[in-house]
């Protein structure tokens, strides 16, 4: 029953994550720095710490408390996950939600699984969760299988994208996706795809304080709640400073109180897609709290977002007016992606 619960929650989850942009496309007469930054204060400082608020008591001792090696390297976890972060929303840009997600999850999925191990054996003395113990086991074999297959499935995808592009004329590619753009896109979902993998470092790296939160009574159903405050003003910092700049640049201060656009559905539809973002990651702590596996329920989540952002894809028609060739590659390695995101997780769970 708790591994079902589990499951329920990271698809609860992934629902969320793999459709949180769709509200951003109600955005109106506003840049892509204005409206994600709007969404990012809610998902990353507004949202987090009303839930950390409601469900740890008295959480920001627990965060004062901490040693500041502990809050030192989560937050950097966090300020690198941002740039991933950032990149993301430029993949989505770029690519849409079916091939951007894919590709970007496909890495992410990939590097939370090798950089831990590989991290291990350099520097450090254990010999538990090492590369060298992964080749030396059938759980290892099968992850590194995994990551191969995950590989593998990434390249399909863009094989799906260059048969788009040429089989489509830049104004039917723009219908669904106003700033198509294979090269861009791949380049900013591969950075993206990397740097996510740090946010499941940046829980790692806050455990001690979960830990201290479900010693002073806290539901271990909700203890890492507390740790995505931390995290999250990491991706805050990043994300803040580049729409900053962007502002700065594209002069699109004036987006904030521009009369001539729709202010108040702007900043509910900005609002609404930061807190549905955040619950991804809300419901994420839930599932992991129940599966009691950090990698395997990492590797689940993802592969609830790409089977959720694919089927969004879909239905956004970002396909409309390709081959069935083309077509049968994107599902192909979204498919591919996501066996090897079951591969990876089975492994795991040996």
């Amino acid at each position: 029953m708790q591994a079902i619960l589990g499951v329920f929650f990271h698809f609860i989850g992934g629902f969320a994550s793999g459709s949180f942009y769709i509200p951003f496309k109600k955005v109106k007469k506003w840049a892509w720095e204005s409206y994600w930054i709007v969404g990012g204060f809610f998902s990353w400082l507004i949202v987090p710490f009303l839930a950390a608020w409601i469900t740890v008591p008295d959480f920001l001792s627990i965060i004062s408390a901490t040693d500041s090696t502990t809050i030192f390297w989560t937050y950097f976890m966090g300020l690198l996950w941002g740039i991933g972060g950032l990149t993301f929303g430029l993949a989505m840009r770029y690519l849409g939600m079916s091939l951007g997600m894919s590709v970007t999850l496909g890495y992410t999925s990939a590097c939370g699984s090798m950089i831990p191990p590989i991290y291990r054996d350099i520097f450090t003395n254990d010999t538990e969760g090492t590369f060298t113990s992964m080749i030396q086991s059938t759980g290892g074999l099968l992850v590194l299988a995994g990551v191969a297959v995950c590989l593998i499935g990434i390249a399909i995808c863009g094989v799906a994208g260059v048969l788009k592009e040429r089989e489509l004329s830049e104004d039917q590619k723009k219908q669904s996706i106003q700033e198509f753009n294979l090269r861009k896109g791949l380049i900013v979902a591969t950075v993206s795809g990397i740097l996510s993998a740090c946010f499941n470092f940046g829980i790692e790296a806050g455990k001690p304080m979960a830990a201290i939160a479900v010693e002073q009574g806290s539901n271990p159903l909700f203890q890492n709640n507390v740790i995505f405050v931390v995290l999250l003003w990491g991706g805050l910092t990043t994300n803040l400073l580049w729409c900053l700049v962007l502002n700065v640049r594209n002069k699109t201060f004036g987006d904030y109180v521009n009369k001539d656009t729709p202010l108040a559905g702007n900043y509910f539809f900005a609002a609404l897609a930061g807190t549905t973002w955040f619950f991804q990651f809300f419901f994420y702590g839930m599932g992991e709290s129940k599966l009691g596996n950090g990698a395997s329920s990492w590797i689940l989540h993802m592969a609830f977002i790409i089977l959720i952002s694919s089927l969004w894809g879909i239905t956004l028609r970002e396909w409309k007016g390709v081959s069935r060739k083309t077509f049968g590659t994107i599902l192909m390695g979204v498919v591919t992606i996501m066996l090897s995101v079951l591969l990876v997780g089975y492994g795991n769970s040996f």
